[in-house]
């Protein structure tokens, strides 16, 4: 008696790979796009439910493309998922890969076809005012199909149930299903007048702080959380103290403006300043890694063009030479 099996032929699965680390293009990209997906949803089956597939092929991706860089992207548990360091720092990069495909694809396919519509934004209010709002009027004359709506607030809108197209944020990003999109990197210095370091001295180490005045911010607005410098390899928290504090930083900025002591501040802020002597930053060389300024958006299979082209306009504008100073 002869028995006939059936042996799938599995090289006809667009998926499969004989070797990890033979793979064409397109898989390569659609590892990466599912990658990303998961890192976004939180789930495989979530991710699965967004592509239309099945959650194995899901987890089939994820597994090649880990076997493929050899490093491990995703803990995966019955109840969440979470990035590993690698993963983390990969993600960045994939989601900056999308972002230029969508662009270079949208650059082509819309031709002719005009952004247009509602964008609505949300930036930090000191931040949005020196360096999103400026920028608005020029975005609207060079699409003038385009409005938009600029809120200026200190705290975490909630972009989808509070119909935001997308946020500037800075700093570390919170766990969430958002998109991220890293414009710019920003720094922290210490900064005093002239006028303040010629009369008290200027401070040369960590410990030097203590004798200086310090204008903190108000632990009542409970960000009082010290000032952050990198002494010996690692980031500490100084906690600092002085005369005078306040709840707004814009306040402690012309406070510092006017000599009355130092203040811990972001260079997007007193750049300017400091390139025109009207500010003099001081222990330079205890300064915090540089943080990031991000924009965040909802997860999207097919972004506005209004809002690409915005974040396009961002990006470029904070990448021109010069333009923090």
């Amino acid at each position: 008696m002869i028995f006939y099996f059936h042996i799938p032929n599995l090289t006809r699965d667009p998926h499969f790979c004989a070797s990890p680390r033979r793979v064409s293009s397109m898989d390569r990209f659609k590892q990466i796009e599912t990658f990303a997906t998961v890192a976004a949803k939180g789930s495989l089956s979530a991710a699965a439910l967004a592509e239309g597939v099945a959650p194995a092929i899901i987890g089939r991706r994820i597994d090649a493309l880990e076997e493929r860089l050899g490093a491990k992207l995703l803990v995966r548990t019955t109840r969440k998922i979470t990035l590993t360091f690698e993963g983390s720092a990969f993600l960045e990069d994939c989601q900056r890969i999308l972002h230029d495909m969508q662009n270079a694809e949208a650059s082509v396919s819309a031709g002719g076809v005009k952004a247009s519509g509602h964008l609505q934004l949300s930036a930090p209010a000191g931040f949005g005012r020196r360096h999103v709002a400026p920028l608005v009027p020029a975005f609207t004359v060079a699409h003038p199909d385009v409005s938009i709506t600029l809120d200026l607030s200190d705290r975490l809108v909630d972009l989808v149930n509070e119909g935001f197209d997308c946020a500037v944020r800075l700093g570390e990003l919170p766990d969430s299903s958002l998109v991220s999109l890293k414009l710019a990197e920003n720094r922290r210095v210490c900064v005093a007048s002239p006028a303040y370091l010629s009369r008290r001295g200027a401070p040369h180490s960590l410990a030097d702080l203590a004798r200086h005045n310090c204008l903190a911010l108000g632990a009542s607005a409970n960000q009082q959380r010290g000032w952050m410098f990198q002494q010996d390899g690692k980031v500490v928290s100084i906690k600092v103290s002085g005369t005078m504090e306040c709840s707004d930083g814009a306040v402690l900025h012309e406070w510092c403006l006017a000599g009355h002591g130092l203040a811990w501040r972001s260079w997007w802020e007193v750049g300017a300043e400091i390139a025109a002597g009207r500010l003099v930053s001081v222990l330079d060389e205890f300064a915090a890694p540089p943080i990031g300024i991000h924009a965040v958006f909802p997860q999207r299979r097919h972004l506005p063009l209004r809002v690409r082209l915005f974040l396009d306009f961002l990006k470029h504008t904070y990448g021109e030479p010069g333009y923090w100073d």
